[in-house]
């Protein structure tokens, strides 16, 4: 059988409490009729309606058992072009080097300051 595949627009488009969608790990689930089921209210469902969730999901900590529960769910993924799997790591900007160097100066500075102005007094 093969695998739905769904965009990002297609899936921001399930986005309310009688047709809510979420993508987590590039995969898509209907979670429409969990939404009233789940342990931390739907509420928190609602507001990741339509979204990629991954990271809020694994920042909660879920369950192996909720893992188990989300694969009657799953209706499809994100297309090959859309994955966050697929998606070129970005490369820090040069300019980064240079701004913690300079933070690492200022807060040197900083501590020159107030150490001169507690011997002082």
């Amino acid at each position: 059988m093969d695998t739905k595949e769904f965009t990002i627009a297609e899936v921001s488009a399930h986005n309310t409490r009688n047709d809510l969608y979420m993508i987590i790990d590039d995969n898509v689930y209907d979670l429409t009729k969990f939404a009233a089921e789940h342990p931390g209210g739907e509420e928190i469902l609602i507001e990741y309606a339509g979204k990629e969730t991954t990271e809020a999901f694994n920042d909660i900590g879920h369950s192996q058992d909720a893992k188990e529960i989300m694969k009657k769910y799953h209706v499809g993924a994100i297309v090959e072009a859309e994955r966050k799997s697929n998606q070129k790591k970005e490369e820090p900007k040069k300019c980064s080097c240079l701004i913690l160097a300079l933070s690492g100066i200022a807060i040197g500075v900083g501590l020159v300051i107030i150490l001169k102005t507690l011997k002082s007094k």
